[in-house]
């Protein structure tokens, strides 16, 4: 066997060689690490972060539950543990459940991650890929979607997205129409998955449109992966008109990180146990366990009620607010003579601008920004397949809530500034 010594790439597997593609996470966590490496780390406005604000309640609450979780779960902490979960935390969860919206179940329908992001990309290898009946992939009922699910599938082509419809409201809004025929119409999916509400729009599903799709999923007998990142009942950003139900064909995940957690990587998953049982194995035989530290303080939080506190007294004020700035913000620094348009908002931590323009590049208006240190998130990163300059997705973008007041401010005003002077004389370049 010989080895390259001369600098040259490694030979990549083909799962190698999808890992390593370039993705539109991986193209956000680049500039994170952009923004806050280096002399010149100061300079950079971070809009297209995905960061949590710091607010000081929540931030307080960690700290307390994080210090009692060092003095009473240290010990335990340090050691191996079972896979599903600390079972602390796995019976806090449980208990939360039962008492909060009544669901009947046990340990054996939870299981509890390093992050709702790994517990996703497991169940897209368990569920989605090469099989005995053929291949099957994840379908995501409505694009654009998360970009972290644009790399979950190991195979390629494995993650697959029915486009929405862009339809224009009142004054500068608009909102996707999800359809749920066409979702019915795909051939084999192996799990369906989406968002509510969505990142990067901030839509939530409605009762019927969830019906719709828990339907779907029953007839063909596979999953619906249900990412609750910013909804009921934590972090509630924002109202949530279909809450969480529990079913035979659903999956719910939820996540401690837009609750102000992030870098510590805890979410977990409620499930009927034959969906739950096969990831609870692959996190075995991958991961071992989620960070145990962490669990701790997550259980006491939801013993005590202070995740509960801090949800209805710090975070859902928080961004109500935030999202008004942005509106107004937005209205005041996008040029006039533009068609732009903001999408509708039940919740999420972001704002979803759609610039109604055949001359408008979501990536030339990054680049242009770059070169202004400032980051946002091009649109085409939000759907499977990515979308030609002058189409919808190319003429999206998507900027946080979340980041310091006068960052978001002054980002806003540079990005009003630039796209008034790219006009249609733009030039798309390559992806970041």
């Amino acid at each position: 066997m010989t080895r390259a010594t001369d600098g040259t790439s490694p030979q990549l597997s083909h799962v190698g060689h999808q890992m390593s593609r370039m993705s539109g996470l991986r193209a956000l966590m680049n500039d994170i690490a952009t923004s806050i490496e280096g002399d010149r780390a100061g300079e950079w406005l971070n809009l297209g972060i995905g960061n949590p604000a710091t607010l000081p309640a929540v931030a307080g609450m960690w700290r307390r539950l994080t210090r009692h979780a060092h003095e009473e779960s240290f010990a335990d902490a340090g050691q191996y543990g079972p896979s599903r979960g600390a079972p602390a935390l796995v019976r806090a969860v449980a208990d939360y459940f039962r008492s909060r919206l009544g669901w009947r179940i046990g340990s054996e329908n939870i299981v509890i991650g390093p992050g709702s992001q790994m517990l996703c990309f497991v169940a897209a290898a368990v569920y989605a890929g090469p099989g005995s009946t053929g291949t099957r992939r994840v379908l995501l009922p409505m694009t654009p979607d998360y970009t972290g699910y644009q790399g979950l599938c190991m195979v390629p082509g494995g993650v697959v997205g029915t486009r929405s419809l862009p339809m224009p409201e009142e004054g500068r809004l608009f909102r996707y129409v999800l359809d749920l025929d066409a979702v019915a119409r795909y051939p084999d999916p192996g799990m369906l998955l989406l968002s509510s509400p969505g990142n990067p729009t901030g839509r939530a599903l409605s009762p019927a449109e969830q019906d719709g799709l828990i339907n779907i999923a029953e007839r063909l007998d596979v999953p619906l992966f249900v990412d609750h990142a910013y909804g009921h009942p934590f972090p509630q950003i924002g109202s949530t008109q279909a809450p969480p139900v529990l079913h035979p064909n659903v999956v719910n995940c939820f996540s401690m990180s837009k609750l102000g957690l992030p870098g510590e990587r805890i979410g977990f998953a409620i499930g009927p146990e034959r969906f739950i049982t096969p990831i609870v194995c692959c996190l075995s035989n991958s991961v071992l366990h989620a960070p145990r530290l962490a669990q701790a303080a997550v259980a006491a939080g939801l013993r005590s009620g202070a995740i509960d506190d801090a949800v209805s007294t710090a975070v859902r004020p928080f961004y109500l607010e935030r999202r008004l700035l942005v509106e107004k913000l937005l209205n005041s620094a996008m040029p006039p003579g533009v068609d732009w348009r903001l999408h509708a908002s039940e919740g999420g931590m972001f704002a979803w601008v759609w610039v109604d323009e055949d001359w408008f590049d979501d990536l030339a208006l990054y680049h242009r920004l770059k070169e202004q240190r400032v980051f946002i998130a091009p649109g085409r990163s939000f759907f499977t397949d990515s979308p030609r300059p002058a189409e919808h997705g190319a003429q999206c973008f998507r900027i946080t809530l979340s980041v310091d007041e006068d960052v978001l401010k002054e980002g806003i005003r540079r990005i009003g500034r630039v796209i008034g002077q790219a006009g249609p004389q733009h030039t798309p370049r390559d992806d970041p």
